[in-house]
This record gives structure tokens, C-alpha cells and sequence, in this order.
């Protein structure tokens, strides 16, 4: 594997990141936004287990898609590692590997639900511990953005400012609904940014 990211440039390691992003964010809204457009809404785990067993084929399809989704953050772990080693090799090297460890963990609890070695409550601690190694990587993500000197140093300040955003999955805050909505945006456009920028700039990385 070692061998393998060294032949890899940075060039195509940055198309890479923003086209498996682009493609996880296009899989993810289809899933959310019209396959389980009719479940209900996330937090409600009692409803959310109901519903499952009631609508078992959507469900299987949808977690398929989520471990498609998965394996392309693990993809991106990989490349991001390639993009920001001329930076620095160990803040790569730790940003990659908290975005696989991300990855990891939420690919066991899935496979761990579809066998029903566990329930939609313990799946919901899996993902929320997973949620912590995420929010790491984007800080740590950001930081290195920052630190570059061929990537933009705004995308890493708001890369940084999205991850302290994720502690709304860990502590009630009982927000409003448009600034939880606003919160969401954040998190969503700091990724998409980086990633646009990067197949646009491709060819300028070192």
C-alpha cells in the first residue's frame, strides 16, 4: 500500500478526492432525500426500527449505498494522505488515517446491523462514535490546509470552524431549526469547497 501512494501524484490524487466526494455527496442525497424520503426523522429510533422492518428491501439497498459511500471516504482518506504529504508526511498521514478509522468503524456497525448482531440503538452509538474520528479529521484536515502553501488558507479556517460545528452530535444544544439547518450547510460546504478547489487546481499542486 505504501508503494502503491507513493506512485500516485498529487494531481491524481486531487481528482480523486473531489470526484469520490462529489459522488458520495450525489449517493447520500438520493438515499436521504428520495429513498428514505418517507422514513421518519432521524432521532426517533423506536419509529426508525418500525419503519425498517416495514420497508426491509429499501433498507437493504440504502445501507448498500452507505457502505458505497464508506468505502469512497476511505478512498479519500487515501488520497487526501498524497495531497497534503509534501506539507507535512505525520499531519497527512493522521489526517488519512482518522478519516479511514471513520470509515472503519461505521463499516463494522453497518455489516453488524444487516446480520442483526445488533439494533438501530447500538448502531446509532457506533455512528456517533464514529462521528468523533470524523470530526478530528476535519479539524486536523483543516489545519493542514492551513499550514500548506498551495492550498488556500481560508478553505482551511473553515475547515477547522466546521469541525467544532459536529459537537451538535454530541451535546444538546437545543438549537433552532434554521441554525441546526445552518450548521449542516457548513459542514456540507467546507468538504465541497476543498474539493472543487482541488480538481480545479489539480495541476498546481506540487
Amino acid at each position: 500500500m505504501k508503494n502503491f501512494l507513493s506512485n500516485i501524484s498529487s494531481r491524481k490524487a486531487a481528482m480523486v478526492v473531489g470526484i469520490a466526494f462529489i459522488t458520495s455527496v450525489f449517493i447520500v442525497t438520493l438515499v436521504d432525500d428520495f429513498l428514505l424520503a418517507n422514513f421518519v426523522v432521524p432521532g426517533d429510533t423506536a419509529a426508525l426500527a418500525r419503519d425498517i422492518e416495514a420497508n426491509k428491501k429499501l433498507f437493504d439497498f440504502a445501507v448498500i449505498s452507505y457502505l458505497l459511500v464508506l468505502v469512497l471516504d476511505s478512498i479519500i482518506g487515501l488520497a487526501l494522505y498524497v495531497v497534503l504529504k509534501p506539507t507535512n508526511k505525520n499531519l497527512a498521514l493522521v489526517t488519512g488515517t482518522l478519516r479511514l478509522l471513520y470509515a472503519c468503524i461505521l463499516i463494522i456497525g453497518l455489516f453488524a446491523l444487516i446480520f442483526q448482531i445488533i439494533d438501530v440503538y447500538d448502531y446509532e452509538s457506533i455512528k456517533l462514535f464514529g462521528y468523533i474520528f470524523f470530526a478530528l479529521h476535519i479539524l486536523v484536515l483543516g489545519y493542514s490546509v492551513f499550514k500548506s502553501e498551495y492550498i488556500p488558507k481560508s478553505l482551511g479556517v473553515l475547515l477547522i470552524f466546521a469541525s467544532f460545528t459536529y459537537v451538535v452530535f454530541f451535546i444538546d444544544l437545543n438549537l433552532s431549526i434554521t441554525i441546526k439547518a445552518s450548521i449542516m450547510v457548513i459542514m456540507a460546504l467546507a468538504e465541497l469547497f476543498l474539493s472543487i478547489w482541488l480538481l480545479a487546481k489539480r495541476n498546481k499542486l506540487p
